[in-house]
């Protein structure tokens, strides 16, 4: 049996644990580190470097020093290469930023965002997408090592976009120094619709970006398609993809510790999360699935009883849904848009492998962000909410999480849901 298999029975294995309520509650504290901050959507830091990058949806970078302060001046200003962002709630935007392993040699970095419609994607089958999806190439400054070079952009991927939404586009480059792109399934709902595959939606597409994970070298012209990527050489498959059947990826990361995995979490339809470890040619279901379960997208709140699972990787860990009315009414739902976040490999040894990660909100209306903490027991994983004990109620929205260098783990939140004021805060995760 190939390692891939072996994985995909491991993963399906666990989820019956996984599934579970939370048994226990994991107590945390958050400490302010920066605020100020208009709807964080990332923080990272570059290999060897203690200044920590804070991406902000409307289309700025700031750096929070090694120091602890927050930079007066921005580091990156892309905003007007974004369409215009609908203050009440948006999912377009500057959406991420990776550094590569020579990333101190080279100066080069990648940014991820939402262009506007190239002149290409105006006509025909186009005529009405929202947007294109834009993976750069970006450089510091030679005269200031706090400040982006504004004159130099080399676009090295673009997909035209159907929907504002589902977008996914985290990047990240992986423990082999390639890039991986995390890509949505179009947006809507239920993967249809204009620029759907009417037949299996985006996500079982397997000539077309969206809805999968791709890898990329982005040392080419615009780039190359490793060698060793897995449908290299099948002309039913687009070459780029390393992993397929998503929804919307909302956020990825790799471990910075063990086999160095890329774990993601899913962004699921009406009725379950779920949180993936991606594998090399994995398909996570979509939209054959929600999450573990059989997925009808004509009647997405009613799930058949049966359908052809063969091959599919099963998630690590899922949870219900509170967009369903039947769990709302039970009270046993627990969000509604699942937010990935990290392995922590701080200095807390008692946290050493969890995956802290989190929930959007339990409301659309009001901020009920929740906390959760993977825990990892072989090939299976439970699931622990996270209380926190210095604030008499956690009540953001939940954005995103980032990390550290030294394996910290933080989390993103906001009080409105849309990108707008300098109101946001950037916890650090603490016992």
């Amino acid at each position: 049996m190939s390692k891939k298999n072996c994985l995909m029975l491991a993963a399906a294995a666990a989820i019956g644990v996984a599934t579970a309520m939370p048994a226990a509650a994991l107590d945390v504290k958050l400490e302010v580190v920066a605020e100020g901050v208009t709807h964080p959507l990332q923080m990272v830091s570059p290999p060897g470097d203690d200044r920590r990058f804070i991406v902000e949806q409307p289309g700025t970078v700031k750096i929070l020093g090694a120091d602890g302060k927050l930079m007066g001046n921005d580091f990156l200003n892309i905003a007007e290469k974004l369409p215009p962002l609908w203050w009440r709630f948006d999912e377009q935007g500057l959406l991420g930023i990776a550094f590569p392993p020579d990333f101190k040699k080279t100066g080069k970095f990648y940014i991820s965002y939402t262009a506007n419609l190239r002149g290409s994607a105006g006509f025909a089958e186009h005529l009405w997408y929202a947007h294109t999806n834009t993976v750069s190439e970006m450089r510091v400054s030679k005269s200031d090592p706090n400040k982006a070079d504004p004159t130099y952009e080399r676009k090295i991927l673009e997909i035209d976009w159907p929907q504002f939404n589902h977008n996914g586009m985290w990047i990240g480059f992986g423990p082999d120094g390639l890039l991986y792109v995390s890509t949505g399934d179009g947006g809507y709902a239920n993967d249809w619709g204009i620029g759907h595959n009417v037949t299996t939606g985006n996500g079982q597409d397997t000539k077309v970006l969206l809805g999968k994970i791709l890898r990329i070298d982005p040392n080419g012209d615009p780039y190359n398609v490793p060698k060793d990527n897995p449908f290299v050489g099948n002309a039913n498959y687009a070459p780029e993809i390393w992993a397929l059947g998503l929804r919307n990826p909302w956020r990825c990361a790799f471990d910075q510790g063990g086999t160095k995995e890329l774990i993601c979490a899913d962004v699921q339809q009406n009725s379950f999360e779920e949180v993936d470890i991606i594998v090399k040619g994995g398909n996570y279901g979509w939209r054959r699935m929600e999450a573990g379960h059989c997925f009808d997208f004509i009647n997405p709140n009613d799930h058949p009883a049966t359908c052809d699972r063969t091959g599919l990787v099963m998630p690590i860990m899922e949870y219900k849904n509170c967009s369903n009315p039947k769990f709302a009414a039970a009270g046993d739902c627990e969000g509604t848009s699942i937010t990935g976040g990290y392995v922590y490999r701080g200095s807390n040894k008692a946290w050493d492998g969890m995956y802290f990660f989190g929930d959007w909100s339990k409301s659309f209306m009001a901020a009920e962000g929740v906390l959760f903490a993977g825990k990892r027991s072989g090939s299976s994983w439970t699931r622990e909410t996270i209380k926190v004990t210095n604030m008499p109620k956690f009540n953001d929205y939940v954005l995103a999480f980032g990390q550290d260098n030294a394996g910290n783990v933080y989390v993103m939140g906001t009080r409105i849901r849309g990108p707008n004021g300098e109101q946001d805060k950037i916890y650090k995760i603490v016992p």
